[in-house]
């Protein structure tokens, strides 16, 4: 461990504070619907989307509309994108004239980019055209992110209004998220990429010589488009099999740098957006305070125990931290720090390989996500997530006090409890029952690579990102199979709606209530102790869950490492 390194942790984390307010501020403009100087430009296109589908943005819809129009627009935008890769063959833009995708690979490819997961079985220049990059991936990138925002707006209005029958409409949600928001940001990143040495490029293969004099062709392609949205929109499927490890989607310590704040930085401007939403700014910096403690806690660990390095290759005469799977360029600390804010949000990207880390550096990622991914958490999916558990914890706090739960001046009665109990019960459902059957039949067990503790982390993590929408893998695991494949896409698909549909039932709950000023026996939401009281809430049921799955493979894994033993 440096100075330097924690220095590192530090800085981002102050940014990304003094970022908090501003972006939220830009997102709660589009929350209300208000014009901001790019309706200028782009009113007119936004007016005219809505001309050319029939839609009303005015209408309000309530929670059960608000479903159904956002489930049916996900089937659509699903079935066409699996048609894109199975017949990527006879489509354009494919000049190295690349199969079609197998029916069980372009469904689980097609879920995956929906749900906003973006998890990878196959390598991204090897498997997909241009055009299956462009039309079917990154579309998705855009679309899955709006979709996140647009539920967080929805929830927002269900805590912010007056006995409403409605919580927004899909449609203009979607819309004015995509304009305002997420093209406007990716346009200038992806300029700062190209300019920082990412490819965007409608060109396929160079051909180099290596300085040993070997012949080398290098796959090139629309990738800087695809790197901007992948990162902002916290997708985190790369163009490149090695993702963010690989120096055409990461050239440097700076770009890792940009792209570790961009994954972070809308989760967190989303805080203060509920703040304002709900008239108090303070409610949103406690929730970020809670956020960024957990985030802390597992930065700070991951990177001590990678820096600490294998006490097994010290014993052999070589000290040091832990390199392997690691860029030189980036080092350990950038390494720690990039996949503790990966699967703190449901990104998934990577600069490191997870399955080299040591056994407790990699028990960090996997425990983020089985939290929830509420450490800051994915576009939108972090903040209503989070507001779930903060729905139990002032249900708890109200029990104890012997009094009707409030929170942010709604009563918080047994319909939203059930509600955000069913949201928060399908993580460990999908995880542990997915495990489970994994590691008893033969076509679960054929794919991890290793054996013992390690290879049953292997199949942990993959349904454990999946589950929670992340997509990045302990890369030993060999998934691209029909039995993976299949119950993976299950678990992606539950992972994100069957939790979307109890948020936006809740939404519509609460915008039907009174809302009741705050009074001197009210809990308070905005203290050390209503923060600590979260903290807590989140690592009970967020952890507690998983601790016998977690004793089978990274904590066995710890302790077999420290006695002397190589996986």
């Amino acid at each position: 461990m440096t100075v330097q390194g924690w220095m590192l942790i530090l800085v981002f984390t102050l940014i990304l504070v003094a970022l908090a307010k501003p972006v939220g501020l830009w997102l709660f403009a589009i929350y209300e619907g208000r014009r901001t100087p790019l309706h200028t430009v782009l009113g007119p296109v936004e007016r005219g989307f809505y001309k050319l589908a029939g839609v009303d943005p005015n209408a309000e819809q309530s929670w059960r509309r608000y479903a159904l129009h956002m489930l049916a627009f996900q089937l659509v935008t699903l079935l066409f994108t699996y048609l894109v890769l199975r017949f990527q063959d006879v489509l354009p833009m494919n000049p190295r004239g690349l199969a079609g995708l197998s029916p069980d690979g372009a469904m689980n490819v097609a879920i995956s980019f929906t749900t906003n997961t973006n998890w990878q079985w196959y390598a991204g220049e090897g498997a997909l055209s241009n055009l299956s990059q462009m039309l079917g991936l990154t579309i998705h990138n855009f679309l899955s992110a709006a979709t996140g925002i647009a539920i967080a707006f929805a929830l927002f209005r269900g805590f912010a209004r007056k006995q409403a029958s409605g919580i927004g409409n899909f449609w203009a949600d979607m819309t004015r998220v995509t304009l305002y928001v997420l093209l406007p940001i990716c346009v200038a990143y992806a300029i700062y990429l190209i300019a920082s040495g990412v490819p965007q490029t409608f060109g396929t293969i160079v051909d180099a010589t290596t300085l040993e004099g070997a012949k080398q062709s290098i796959v090139l392609g629309p990738v800087a488009s695809q790197e901007a949205i992948k990162m902002l929109g916290t997708n985190g499927g790369g163009f490149f099999n090695a993702n963010s490890a690989h120096p055409f989607e990461n050239p440097s310590a700076l770009t890792n740098f940009i792209q570790m704040l961009s994954i972070f930085v809308l989760g967190v401007g989303l805080t203060y957006t509920f703040g304002k939403a709900v008239g108090n700014a303070r409610q949103g910096w406690a929730i970020l305070a809670a956020m960024l403690t957990l985030f802390l806690i597992g930065a700070g660990v991951t990177y001590w125990q990678e820096a600490a390095g294998n006490p097994v290759l010290h014993h052999l005469g070589l000290p040091g931290g832990n390199m392997e799977g690691k860029e030189t360029r980036f080092g350990i600390a950038a390494s720690a720090l990039f996949a503790t804010v990966t699967t703190a949000a449901s990104c998934g990207a990577v600069n490191a390989m997870h399955d080299s880390f040591t056994a407790i550096g990699g028990l960090v990622p996997l425990f983020n996500m089985q939290l929830g991914e509420v450490v800051v958490g994915g576009v939108g999916a972090g903040i209503y997530g989070f507001l779930l558990f903060a729905i139990l914890a002032v249900f708890v706090a109200g029990l104890m006090v012997g009094r009707t739960p409030e929170y942010v001046g709604k009563k918080i009665e047994s319909r939203e409890v059930k509600f955000a109990v069913l949201a928060i019960a399908v993580l460990p459902l999908m995880i542990l029952g997915g495990t489970a059957l994994a590691s008893v039949l033969p076509a679960g067990l054929a794919g991890p690579l290793n054996k013992g503790p390690h290879g049953f982390s292997e199949i942990l993590y993959a349904f454990t990102s999946a589950a929670a929408n992340n997509g990045s893998a302990f890369a030993g695991i060999t998934s691209g199979t029909p039995f993976y494949n299949g119950l993976l896409g299950v678990a992606m698909w539950v992972g994100r709606f069957f939790i979307i549909v109890p948020v936006l039932a809740i939404a519509g709950s609460l915008a039907a209530k009174k809302v009741h000023p705050e009074s001197a026996g009210s809990f308070p939401t905005t203290g050390l102790l209503w923060i600590g009281l979260l903290v807590g809430i989140i690592l009970v049921l967020g952890g507690l869950t998983f601790l016998p799955s977690l004793a089978l493979g990274p904590i066995a894994d710890h302790l077999a490492m420290i006695h002397g033993q190589l996986f």
